[in-house]
């Protein structure tokens, strides 16, 4: 620590400690190499606390508007990087306000009147942590518009649908697409959810039971775009479920993402060659010359580690703390930061994949036709034609299903006599429901695979996000 930085923590702390803190103190207690990152939202709430004490006559307007263009010369300072930053005045606050004072003297210590690094620290947090929800629903909203893309190009095109990655039915590649922008849209139906709750302002809960000053908080919570001040001064610097929800929807929005990947990196090797990706987003092998590797996908399907353990981390720093504020508490900014900088990366790496990616129709195709795809469409033409209950139709079809796998053929390629062998009752009708195209094309409820019930949810979905 150098004498002048010794000297500015000292004048920070005040009388009650003769000598500054151990080297080793110093390094476990200093939050500033991480938490400059909260610089813009600190300087935005000091400005708005210096305002309202100037309009409650706390402060004179002389000093409110010597320290509010002084923040911002600070601000310029930190956004130009010529801002020297100080382990020994620990975190975001103490190292704006010690600039501030050498810039603007004896005014700047009227500043933190009426608050305590608790609820500033809490407001600050809250602010960046509301704006981290903006940018992933925005996010959300351009990976959905990628899915979109491509749901509206192969609204007919028709592909196996799996179920334990088995061939179960067929379904169309538009309808594939479309089940990830619906999972996407619950994603930015949690952010919203989260930002909406998190609208509350901490400031002026001061270090837990309020001040005596005569403060307007309801000024300061407008004046931050807050809906309302937090009601509560013990929990408004306690609470942290505000970034406890932000890393829950970004858990559930990674798993979402890693869905999508592992089906990428499927899709796109040689045994199924569903899909090519573009060359920016795969990789080559330093031995093997003919390999395209799905890195992008690879690395996303694995990301979600960061990011619910960023959730994971936070739960447990938070379980057992007592109110109100701990330097526990201290912890939440980290992985907060991580998670949020792992989610935007992915999602802008997934919508950048999907945009680029292109589907092999006929390889689709292929594969919507093989495994006995259309089973369950015999099984149910055997229902409404013959009116057989659905067991004996189910019996039915799991015998001819049976004798195809038997001769190496597929059901179309059974003649009438053979199914008739089976059950009498089967006409020449039947072809009608056992081709792919019919099988999508006879998907027609709500929500089902057919392709004009796609292009109705794709039209939904426009209109939804613009």
């Amino acid at each position: 620590m150098t004498d002048v930085s010794r000297q500015a923590a000292n004048q920070m702390w005040g009388g009650r400690f003769a000598s500054g803190p151990d080297a080793i103190m110093e390094a476990i207690n200093a939050s500033i190499d991480f938490d400059r990152r909260l610089a813009r939202q600190d300087i935005e709430g000091s400005r708005a606390h210096a305002a309202m004490l100037a309009a409650q006559g706390i402060l004179t307007d002389n000093d409110a508007d010597a320290i509010r263009e002084g923040l911002l010369t600070v601000l310029s300072e930190i956004e130009g990087g010529r801002f020297e930053f100080s382990a020994a005045l620990e975190d975001i606050h103490m190292n704006v306000e010690a600039r501030l004072r050498q810039l603007i003297g004896e005014p700047a210590g009227r500043l933190h009147t009426a608050r305590s690094r608790n609820d500033q620290v809490a407001t600050d947090f809250r602010l960046w942590v509301r704006e981290q929800c903006d940018a992933a629903m925005d996010g959300l909203a351009a990976l959905q518009g990628a899915l979109l893309a491509q749901a509206e190009a192969g609204a007919d095109w028709v592909m196996p649908g799996f179920t334990h990655l088995q061939t179960a039915q067929p379904v169309t590649w538009g309808h594939h697409m479309l089940a990830y922008v619906e999972m996407l849209g619950r994603d930015i139906g949690r952010f919203r959810d989260a930002r909406a709750r998190m609208n509350e302002c901490p400031l002026g809960a001061a270090a837990l039971a309020g001040t005596s000053f005569p403060i307007d908080r309801h000024a300061t919570a407008a004046a931050l775009g807050f809906d309302r001040p937090m009601a509560n001064s013990l929990d408004a610097v306690s609470d942290r479920d505000f970034a406890l929800e932000f890393l829950a929807a970004s858990s559930i929005t990674s798993m979402h993402l890693s869905r999508l990947a592992e089906e990428l990196v499927i899709w796109s090797s040689a045994q199924f060659r569903f899909v090519t990706l573009s060359d920016r987003f795969s990789t080559g092998s330093s031995i093997m010359p003919q390999k395209k590797n799905p890195d992008a996908a690879e690395l996303i399907r694995a990301k979600i580690g960061r990011v619910v353990g960023a959730n994971i981390a936070l739960l447990t720093v938070m379980k057992g703390l007592p109110l109100a504020y701990s330097k526990d508490m201290q912890e939440d900014k980290e992985q907060v930061f991580d998670a949020a900088d792992t989610l935007m990366l992915a999602l802008a790496a997934m919508t950048g994949m999907v945009g680029d990616m292109r589907a092999n129709v006929s390889a689709l195709e292929a594969a919507a036709s093989s495994g006995f795809s259309t089973a369950t469409d015999l099984a149910d033409w055997l229902v409404r034609v013959l009116d057989l209950p659905f067991r004996e139709a189910h019996h039915v079809t799991g015998s001819l299903v049976a004798m195809a796998e038997a001769r190496g053929c597929d059901l179309p390629d059974l003649s009438v006599e053979d199914m008739q062998s089976v059950h009498p009752g089967i006409t020449g009708d039947v072809f009608d429901v056992l081709g792919v195209h019919n099988s999508v094309a006879s998907r027609v409820s709500f929500g089902g695979t057919a392709p004009d019930q796609v292009r109705a949810r794709i039209s939904d979905w426009k209109e939804r996000i613009g």
